[in-house]
């Protein structure tokens, strides 16, 4: 089950100035200040791109697909365990990289600021939560749980990314998801759009580490989680 978000709002060009925050590139790591204030200047804004909900089917023309997966272990605890490290934001929790505010409810229409340090400097880049994913197994023996966050205009990139967990019937292995379509959009990101591409390869690379890392060595056991 797919729990939509709201509808997006008139699409306007990714990097435009907000009120009340940092630019999106910085030298110096943002204060909590200076999060907060890129958070309140970025609520009511509406999404960078006009295919809200791309990564529910195929990927939109023009845009680059990152699809990665990762084995977490097997049965139901690893599946709890998977989806508490979801909601934990594990998967963003990089050391380089991390979510704001702390915490954040997984739910559709929340607001985050992901701040990242990358090649000698720092970025703030707004996302929304677009919809969320429950699924059951019933439809194709797949249980499956997450979200998709999608960008605001003060991103380095345009896009949507979704990060599920799913715990599979047929051989009870329980699987990290983490599908994207991106295209470049700020000037910075276009100009070193090599360098962003790397820098998502790294993210993928690395988060799939720290979902391994979260869910941890699990006896397989079937059951409910």
């Amino acid at each position: 089950m797919l729990r939509a978000g709201p509808a997006p709002l008139t699409l306007v060009a990714s990097g435009g100035p907000y009120s009340n925050a940092p630019d999106v590139f910085r030298l110096t790591r943002p204060s909590a200040e200076d999060v907060a204030g890129f958070l309140a200047g970025q609520r009511g804004r509406p999404f960078s791109y006009a295919e809200v909900g791309a990564t529910r089917g195929a990927p939109p023309p023009g845009y680059t697909v990152d699809h990665n997966r990762v084995r977490l272990g097997a049965g139901g605890a690893a599946f709890a365990r998977a989806r508490a490290a979801l909601r934990a934001w594990r998967m963003t929790s990089l050391g380089w990289s991390d979510v704001h505010p702390a915490g954040a409810p997984a739910d559709p229409g929340t607001v985050v600021a992901v701040v990242v340090r990358h090649y000698g400097f720092w970025s703030l880049n707004a996302c929304r939560i677009v919809y969320a994913v429950d699924e059951d197994g019933a439809r194709d023996g797949v249980r499956r749980s997450g979200f998709a966050y999608g960008t605001l205009p003060d991103h380095g990139v345009v896009g949507e990314e979704r990060f599920t967990v799913e715990w599979c019937a047929a051989d009870d292995s329980v699987w990290y998801d983490l599908y994207a379509v991106s295209r470049p959009g700020h000037p910075l990101a276009r100009l070193g759009y090599p360098l962003a591409r790397r820098l998502q390869r790294r993210f993928a690379e690395a988060s799939k580490r720290a979902m391994v890392a979260a869910v941890g060595p699990i006896e397989s056991r079937r059951g409910a989680a």
